[in-house]
């Protein structure tokens, strides 16, 4: 019988199997393209319909009321817009980062040290954080959906779900930042050793 630990443990050695130079190359092209030709657009077209009232996805924390004053002030086609956004767009989004994120921190993990540790089941932290914006997008879309019935419980789980998603996304970068600068301490330390 498996411990959810072993499970987890297995999950993070089937995604290092991606974590090579190619694959860190190949996600990190991806992601530079979908960044500089799909983001700005979707960017400049969410602040359009939310008429500068912002988004609960681009937020770092909001209230309950917060949201659903966003979806008052985005009107019907503001409404149908975000919902149409999130499950299209920020449907593959978070698949694009989270893919290289995994592979970047997958690939330095090993960099840093051969032997697995604890450091390897680091590349689940992104794929945390890309469960947390699935949850956020469902929760902040039934709340746009429903408008202007209340939806309680999704408006309360939103601003928590966006919180925790940015600390997980938030601390993926910094994790591969810190291990970039570890990996290439090791590579300059085992230079000057030789």
């Amino acid at each position: 019988m498996s411990t959810p630990m072993s499970t987890w443990k297995r999950f993070s050695i089937t995604l290092q199997r991606f974590s090579t130079g190619r694959g860190v190359l190949i996600a990190g092209v991806i992601l530079v393209l979908f960044t500089a030709l799909m983001l700005p657009g979707q960017t400049a077209e969410a602040e359009r319909l939310s008429h500068g009232a912002g988004t609960p996805d681009t937020s770092l924390w909001y209230t309950p009321a917060d949201l659903t004053a966003m979806a008052e002030s985005y009107g019907p086609a503001g409404r149908q817009a975000y919902l149409q956004a999130r499950w299209t767009f920020d449907l593959i989004f978070p698949l694009v980062y989270t893919a290289f994120l995994v592979t970047a921190i997958g690939w330095l993990a090993r960099r840093i040290s051969e032997t697995p540790g604890r450091w390897q089941m680091a590349n689940l932290l992104p794929v945390l954080g890309m469960a947390l914006d699935y949850l956020e997008n469902i929760t902040a879309s039934i709340v746009m959906a429903r408008y202007p019935a209340p939806g309680p419980v999704a408006a309360s789980l939103a601003p928590i779900f966006t919180l925790l998603k940015w600390v997980c996304v938030g601390g993926s970068s910094v994790l591969l930042l810190g291990f970039a600068l570890a990996a290439l301490w090791r590579r300059l330390h085992s230079r000057s050793s030789i």
